[in-house]
């Protein structure tokens, strides 16, 4: 289900201007209801709507798009909803006082948008069911017992990415790479994650990984200007520190002619040379089909595995721009598609 780009993005001035409202008891004063709703299908906004709340980590593209395409789900199935966007900026202090607000608001379910925001919900409830999306690894930084079966309140769609496929694709574009700068933010225990996965991959094809990180925005453009002179190439991971400043990396390392293979599709629009990659709206769109089974069906998280995307949905993708500034060859690809 890949989304032409302007269905993908068509939401996300009115999901920003959203995001920037004050915080509020779980749900605003309007409703939602869906094209194609009928009388019953869902509660009437009288009989009151399901109230939703929305904490989105930060914004930058990907998380954006994982925002839409929730709310797409929820629009396709005409039901009628309070959505409650909230964004933190980063600031894991204010998730967590958003995820309490939400608490307090009676909130019907949460959508949470990146793995602090989903913490801090999960922290603040084990009652209210909460869905997360743009999290690699729902086990391993505790949101649930075991990836197949939650147990608890919490499930939702993870952003997990084809790692050896994305090294394989840097070995093809830059095949005289030796040594891999694999750049991450260390606050970020999904993107540690990948990178342990690349570092492997690395190794695994005979390439010297050197793990490059930084603890905060602040740190990235120093970070990536030692880069220069000690690597061939730089892989990024989907790490939302990295994303929202994909810009300020290219730009630094396209001067350099250092190729940045990177995580995801919309860290190659903000500059990044190439990637294999999943699609952030599918994601936040498959999140949505699983909130609709909790609100409607009466599903449990518990007994919702977490959901990923199949390989087959993964696309090729590529930035001419960046390729040109760094001597590297796309038409060697096939078929990708190009920004």
């Amino acid at each position: 289900m890949n989304q032409p780009a302007i269905s993908r993005r068509g939401l996300i001035a009115s999901l920003a201007a959203a995001g920037t409202l004050p915080l509020a008891a779980c749900g605003g004063t309007e409703t939602v209801e869906g094209e194609g709703s009928t009388a019953g299908s869902a509660p009437s906004t009288a009989e009151g709507a399901f109230k939703i709340g929305i904490l989105q980590l930060t914004q930058h593209a990907a998380l954006d798009q994982t925002n839409e395409g929730f709310i797409a789900a929820l629009d396709e199935a005409g039901i009628d909803y309070e959505p409650d966007q909230q964004n933190a900026s980063n600031d894991q202090t204010a998730c967590q006082t958003i995820a309490q607000t939400f608490v307090n608001g009676g909130c019907d379910l949460i959508f949470a948008i990146g793995t602090p925001a989903a913490q801090a919900v999960a922290a603040a409830t084990q009652d209210i069911p909460v869905v997360g999306s743009a999290i690699t690894d729902f086990e391993s930084v505790g949101l649930v017992k075991s990836n197949d079966a939650p147990g608890g309140n919490v499930t939702g769609s993870s952003d997990m990415t084809p790692v050896a496929d994305q090294i394989a694709l840097l070995q093809e574009l830059v095949p005289d790479a030796q040594n891999v700068g694999i750049l991450y933010c260390t606050a970020e225990e999904n993107s540690r994650i990948q990178a342990e996965l690349a570092v492997e991959t690395c190794n695994e094809a005979g390439l010297t990984p050197n793990e490059q990180t930084v603890s905060s925005s602040n740190e990235i453009q120093s970070v990536v200007e030692t880069m220069v002179g000690q690597v061939d190439v730089i892989y990024a991971p989907t790490d939302n520190t990295i994303a929202a400043a994909m810009a300020q990396v290219s730009s630094i390392a396209d001067e350099a002619g250092i190729p940045t293979i990177v995580g995801c599709d919309t860290m190659v629009e903000d500059g990044g040379t190439a990637s294999y990659s999943i699609n952030y709206f599918d994601l936040g769109h498959k999140a949505g089909e699983m909130a609709l089974q909790i609100l409607t069906e009466g599903a449990s998280p518990a007994d919702m595995p977490i959901e990923y995307l199949d390989a087959s949905e993964c696309t090729l993708i590529a930035n001419q721009a960046s390729a040109d500034a760094c001597g590297v060859d796309l038409s060697i690809l096939d078929d990708p598609e190009l920004v």
